[in-house]
C-alpha cells in the first residue's frame, strides 16, 4: 500500500484530458499512451477504495475508442451492469473524485444518471443494456434527434434471457443500435451454456476470417447487381465455417471477432459502424478480462471485486476477524448436508464463489448447476428439480431474486415444491449501494403464499437453517443471511431441524420487548444491555421466523408488555407488517400496547459502509434504545439524559 496518497503514478497525457471532446482532438497516435495511463490510473485508484477492478482493465481500449469515435455525451453509451465502466469515469469528468469511488458521498461504483451526462442509463444488474438502448435509439428517431447509442454488453449477461428478447425486438426494426458484445470468456466466474462454445468457435475460427474477409474483397468487385446474391454466399460461408450465424439470424449485422485491445483496428470498424446507417449492428470484441495487471489477468476471478490491495503484489488487505463469513458458514453447512443426502444439489446464477458454492463443487463436482446469469431459469429449473425429487438449493442474492419474483410464486408457490431459497446479502451490503441491496425479500416473499421463510441471526443459527432446510419437504422454504462475517459465536458441530414457525426468548423480562429478526440481534442484545442500565430489563426475543410467525409467543409478549419493538435488515412489508397484521387483527393494539416496527427505510440509500447505512436508519444500538425510550413517553430532554448515562 502507499505511504501517501499523493503519491500519483505518473500520466502526463490523460492529465490533458477533461472531457472527451479533449481525448477526440488528440491524434490517433497518441491514444495507445491514453489508454496505457488510464489503466495505471484506474489500477492505482482501485488499490484505494477497493471495488470492481478485472472488469474495467479489459475495456480500457474499447473505452479509449468509444470515446475518441463517437460524439459523446449526445451520443449514447450505455455499459451493461456497470462495473466497468471506471475508465469511462476517469474520462468523462469525474477522474478527481475516482479515489472516492464507492465510499460514502463518493462516486458509484456503477454507471449513474444523476451523477453524469455522460451516464445515460443507471445499472447494477446485468443484461439490460440492449433493451435500455433499443428504447433509447427508437425515442431518437421519435423526436427527430439523430444519434448513436452503444450498449456495450459482456459475453455473461449475454446468457440472461432479456438481452435475447431485445435482440429479438431489435432485429425487426431499423433503429441505430450498436451492440458491443464484450467477449472476455469471464463474466465473474467462467461463462457456461452453449452461448460460450459458439462463441469460442467464432473466434477460433481462422478459416472463417479469411473466407470472410475474400468475400468483401470480392464483393467490392462484382457489378452492382451481384452485391445481394454475393452478401447470400457470403452468409452461407460464414454459416458453414462457424455452425450458424446467431446474431444476424436475430437480424443483426454481425463484425467480428475483433481484438478488443487493438486500438487502430477497434477506431477503424467503429468509424465505419458509426457510418454505417439505420438497422441494428453487434460488434464482437474479444478482450482479456484483468489486462495489463498480472495478477488480474492470472486470477480474474479474484480480481473481479477488490478490497484495498498493493499494487505492486496484488495483496489485498482485509481486516482480520474472529468469526467465519455468513457465505463460508452456508457453504459448509451445506456441504455437511450434502454428504448425508445424495439428493441434495446447489444451483447458482453465474455467482458460484460469490455464494460459497465453489467450495461445495470441489467436492460434488456432479451436484452443482451454474446455469449463468439466468436467475428466472435458475429457480425454474430447481423447481423441475424439485418435483422429481430432489433436494434443490437455489443460492441467489436477494437483490438477484427480485428478477425471478414470476417463477417463485407460479412454478414453485403454487405447485406447492420444496426448493430451498438460499438468500444471500440480506439487508444493506455498503459499497454497492441500492442497486444491490438486499431490502426487499422479506416483503416479496412474505406475501406469497405457502412458503416458509427463515432469517439466521448469527453464524450458528445459520447452520441450523440449512440443516431445517433441508430436511423440510412440504414447500418451499427460504433463508437469509447478510454480506459478511458472523458474530462469533460457538458454532455447533452440525445443524438442528428447528422447529417451522418458532422462536426462541434470549432474555426474560419485563416492561419491553424486543423481537429480532436476522443479523440485528448483536444490536438488539446491545441495546437491551443500554435499557438493563436504565432500570429497564427487557424480553429479547430471536423471532427465526418470518412465516409462520410465532403467533402464540408474539400474543403472549404483547399481553404482558407495554411496548413491543420488532427490528429486522428489511423494507417496508415485511416482518415488523406482519407482526402489526397479527397485532391488529386479533385486538391486541386495542389495550396499553404500543407496538414500533423498525425497519430499513421506504427510500433507495447511496452507497456507505453497512455501519453507517444501519446507524441512519435506526437499527443499531443507539437507534433501537431511542425508539423503546420514545414509545415509553420519554421528551427529549429525558431522552437524552437517559442516553448520557449509557
Amino acid at each position: 500500500m502507499r505511504a501517501d496518497l499523493a503519491e500519483r503514478p505518473h500520466t502526463p497525457l490523460l492529465d490533458t484530458i477533461a472531457s472527451p471532446a479533449d481525448l477526440r482532438a488528440l491524434p490517433r497516435e497518441d491514444l495507445p499512451q491514453i489508454a496505457d495511463e488510464l489503466r495505471t490510473e484506474m489500477i492505482d485508484a482501485v488499490s484505494v477504495t477497493g471495488g470492481h477492478l478485472g472488469a474495467g482493465l479489459g475495456v480500457v481500449e474499447l473505452t479509449v475508442a468509444l470515446h475518441a469515435v463517437f460524439d459523446t455525451p449526445h451520443d449514447r453509451i450505455i455499459w451493461d451492469v456497470g462495473h466497468q465502466a471506471y475508465p469511462h469515469k476517469i474520462l468523462t469528468g469525474r477522474r478527481d473524485r475516482i479515489r472516492t469511488l464507492r465510499q460514502k458521498d463518493g462516486l458509484s461504483g456503477f454507471t449513474r444518471r444523476a451523477e453524469s451526462e455522460y451516464d445515460p442509463f443507471g445499472a447494477g444488474h446485468s443484461s439490460t443494456s440492449i433493451s435500455a438502448g433499443l428504447g433509447m435509439a427508437v425515442a431518437s428517431q421519435h423526436l427527430d434527434t439523430p444519434r448513436n447509442v452503444i450498449a456495450v454488453i459482456g459475453d455473461g449477461s449475454m446468457s440472461a434471457g432479456m438481452a435475447y428478447e431485445a435482440m429479438n425486438n431489435a432485429g425487426a426494426m431499423d433503429a441505430r443500435l450498436i451492440v458491443i458484445l464484450n467477449d472476455n470468456d469471464m463474466s465473474i466466474a467462467p461463462p457456461t451454456g452453449a452461448l460460450r462454445t459458439y462463441l469460442a468457435q467464432l473466434v477460433s475460427g481462422p478459416v472463417y476470417r479469411g473466407t470472410r474477409e475474400a468475400a468483401k474483397n470480392l464483393v467490392h468487385k462484382l457489378p452492382p447487381f451481384l452485391h445481394e446474391p454475393a452478401r447470400k454466399t457470403e452468409e452461407f460461408a460464414r454459416s458453414f465455417f462457424t455452425g450458424g450465424t446467431l446474431f444476424e439470424e436475430l437480424g443483426f449485422y454481425y463484425v467480428g471477432p475483433i481484438d478488443g485491445h487493438n486500438l487502430d483496428d477497434l477506431i477503424s470498424i467503429l468509424e465505419n459502424v458509426r457510418d454505417f446507417g439505420n438497422g441494428p449492428i453487434l460488434v464482437h470484441a474479444v478482450t482479456k478480462k484483468g489486462k495489463g495487471y498480472a495478477p488480474a489477468e492470472n486470477s480474474a476471478d479474484k480480481y473481479h471485486g477488490v478490497s484495498k490491495f498493493n499494487v505492486i503484489t496484488g495483496a489485498q488487505s482485509k481486516a482480520p476477524s474472529n468469526a467465519p463469513s455468513y457465505t463460508s458458514v452456508f457453504a459448509s453447512s451445506l456441504i455437511q448436508e450434502a454428504e448425508a443426502d445424495p439428493r441434495i444439489v446447489a444451483i447458482t446464477a453465474a455467482m458460484p464463489s460469490g455464494t460459497g458454492l465453489d467450495k461445495f463443487a470441489e467436492l460434488f463436482p456432479t451436484r452443482i448447476y451454474d446455469v449463468g446469469i439466468a436467475e428466472q431459469h435458475a429457480v425454474t429449473f430447481a423447481a423441475g428439480m424439485a418435483s422429481e425429487g430432489m433436494r434443490p438449493f437455489c443460492a441467489i442474492y436477494s437483490t438477484f431474486l427480485q428478477r425471478a419474483y414470476d417463477q417463485v410464486i407460479h412454478d414453485v408457490a403454487i405447485q406447492g415444491l420444496p426448493v430451498r431459497f438460499a438468500i444471500d446479502r440480506a439487508g444493506y451490503v455498503g459499497a454497492d449501494g441500492p442497486t444491490h441491496a438486499g431490502n426487499y425479500d422479506n416483503a416479496y416473499l412474505g406475501a406469497v403464499p405457502g412458503i416458509v421463510q427463515m432469517a439466521a441471526a448469527d453464524e450458528a443459527e445459520l447452520r441450523h437453517m440449512v440443516a431445517t432446510a433441508a430436511a423440510y419437504d412440504e414447500g418451499p422454504i427460504s433463508l437469509r443471511y447478510p454480506r459478511g462475517d458472523g458474530m462469533g459465536v460457538d458454532m455447533p458441530a452440525r445443524g438442528e431441524i428447528l422447529t417451522i414457525g418458532k422462536g426462541r426468548i434470549l432474555r426474560e423480562g419485563a416492561t419491553i420487548a424486543l423481537l429480532s429478526y436476522g443479523a440485528r440481534l448483536g444490536e438488539v442484545l446491545a441495546a437491551a444491555d443500554k435499557l438493563a442500565a436504565l432500570g429497564l430489563n427487557p424480553t429479547v426475543v430471536d423471532a427465526r421466523f418470518l412465516k409462520p410467525l410465532d403467533e402464540e409467543l408474539i400474543a403472549r409478549l404483547a399481553q404482558s408488555h407495554d411496548v413491543m419493538i420488532s427490528t429486522e435488515e428489511g423494507g417496508l412489508g415485511g416482518f415488523g407488517s406482519h407482526v402489526a397484521t397479527f397485532l391488529a387483527s386479533n385486538g391486541l393494539l386495542d389495550g396499553k400496547l404500543r407496538f414500533r416496527p423498525l425497519m430499513i427505510p421506504d427510500t433507495f440509500v447511496e452507497h456507505s459502509s453497512q455501519a453507517d447505512m444501519y446507524e441512519r436508519a435506526g437499527l443499531d444500538r443507539v437507534g433501537i434504545v431511542q425508539a423503546a425510550l420514545t414509545a415509553l413517553g420519554y421528551d427529549q430532554a429525558a431522552m437524552k439524559a437517559a442516553l448520557a448515562k449509557v
